[in-house]
């Protein structure tokens, strides 16, 4: 396809003579978050449009010792229904006593109790000397039924008590064994309460317990409000997840964060990877409530390039980011850039290849096709759902020979038997847990940063 007059003039007049990838604008060295655009191939083949991945990349560096991190407000919501009754609830408590031992003395803790009714058994109130908090949460003992979106609603009113403090990242963890059966109940209502307190500052992960939770809920809820989401088939599990979430919730550098790319006349943006964004033309956004010490987030955007002779360099993507700084108390923004050079050298394409973004592509899009395979599988059509899978993943292994990517060929490898185990035995309660928590993880598109 040809492009157009206007099309091959606006790429004209973004051509620069060397081919790079602009690190982020300077800042303040202090800043503790960084920007990065990069694409999946740096170099494409010349002469016709070209599908490519940009990925937008926050590096968020580690937090500096203890006493400089910026103070938490955590609340707990626990799940203290009948069906929680011996190994659960002890090893629940045990859970929530050894996050409130992590916490420092002028940090935020409130514990929120639900059944059929809902109670606040510990008001939002600073740590300080534990040892009654740590009581409070031994006396619990389950009862009665499942009021999960009552728990919610009074975690949050907990956490609006400090709302209005800057200095606090505000956090809620629900835990749960069972179906919400009091008060509202349906994936939807606590989709639409997920992205209500997203609006606020707030992020709620949930942790699924056992195999009698509704997964599709819990997810909804995490997803929508920016948290995390856990499975645990023993509840023996639920310390070290405790432990791994309030590691997260310790280590915020950068709140309310929103990234906006920008894309040239030549470039169409046509969907976000995995992530939740919105496109509007040629721009793109999509925002994040909060950022962690050490780690990376992203997000991945297919879009389609004109075409263009050998030896172009053009830009493909400018991003941008505004986020509050939690270590220094202040707002901060910071804009990156992406080039692409055009080549009639098939190696050269190859060669330049950037293999961490694929294999990123890669994961994601499998994360994709194991959402839509649990729809179909729902639906009573396990070939169609086992054939979804199978179809991304020869994609992907076709991906992976053509540019001699191993960890693309190893995801691709690796869906092999999922999709075979649906085919055959459909998708079980625990699988389909399983899938709805590894897709929400996935999505939240969160890695250690400097990874190899």
């Amino acid at each position: 396809m040809k492009q157009s007059l206007f099309s091959s003039l606006a790429m004209a007049l973004s051509c620069a003579i060397s081919l790079c990838t602009l690190p982020a604008c300077a800042k303040p060295a202090e800043v503790p978050v960084g920007l990065r655009v990069e694409l999946d191939r740096p170099v494409l083949p010349a002469g016709s449009p070209q599908r490519a991945v940009v990925k937008v990349a926050l590096d968020s560096v580690r937090l500096p010792p203890l006493e400089t991190r910026p103070p938490v407000n955590l609340t707990l919501v626990l799940d203290r229904s009948g069906s929680m009754h011996g190994d659960k609830i002890e090893h629940a408590k045990a859970a929530a006593i050894e996050a409130v031992r992590r916490l420092a003395p002028d940090d935020v803790f409130s514990l929120v109790v639900f059944d059929h009714e809902v109670n606040t058994l510990v008001p939002a109130t600073r740590v300080g000397g534990r040892r009654d908090l740590e009581a409070r949460i031994r006396s619990i003992t389950a009862r009665g039924n499942t009021a999960i979106y009552g728990g919610v609603t009074q975690g949050a009113n907990e956490l609006r008590k400090h709302l209005e403090d800057r200095r606090y990242t505000h956090r809620m963890v629900l835990l749960s064994d069972g179906l919400a059966n009091n008060g509202p109940s349906q994936p939807e209502d606590f989709a639409r309460l997920g992205a209500a307190l997203i609006r606020e500052g707030i992020s709620v992960s949930t942790v699924g317990v056992g195999l009698d939770y509704n997964e599709d809920l819990m997810t909804r809820l995490a997803r929508k409000s920016d948290g995390n989401t856990y499975f645990v088939s023993s509840s023996r599990d639920l310390p070290a997840i405790f432990n791994a979430e309030l590691g997260d919730v310790l280590s915020v550098v950068a709140r309310r964060v929103v990234v906006t790319i920008e894309f040239p006349a030549y470039v169409r943006p046509l969907a976000f990877v995995g992530r939740d964004g919105v496109i509007r033309g040629r721009r793109a956004e999509f925002s994040l409530n909060q950022l962690y010490g050490g780690q990376e987030k992203f997000a991945l955007v297919e879009v389609e390039i004109d075409g263009a002779p050998a030896g172009e360099e053009c830009e493909v993507a400018q991003a941008s980011v505004v986020f509050e700084d939690a270590i220094h108390q202040r707002s901060a923004s910071l804009s990156a850039k992406s080039r692409v050079q055009f080549s009639a050298s098939e190696s050269a394409v190859i060669v330049a290849a950037n293999r961490q973004v694929q294999a990123d592509y890669a994961t994601n899009a499998l994360m994709v096709a194991k959402d839509e395979a649990i729809a179909l599988a729902d639906a009573g059509k396990r070939d169609q759902a086992a054939q979804k899978i199978r179809e991304r993943a020869d994609d992907l292994r076709k991906l992976s020979e053509v540019y001699s990517n191993a960890a693309v060929g190893q995801l691709a490898a690796a869906a092999a038997p999922a999709a075979a185990s649906i085919e055959v035995d459909g998708l079980s309660n625990e699988k389909r847990k399983a899938f709805r928590a590894e897709i929400q993880q996935g999505q939240s598109q969160q890695s250690p940063a400097g990874r190899p």
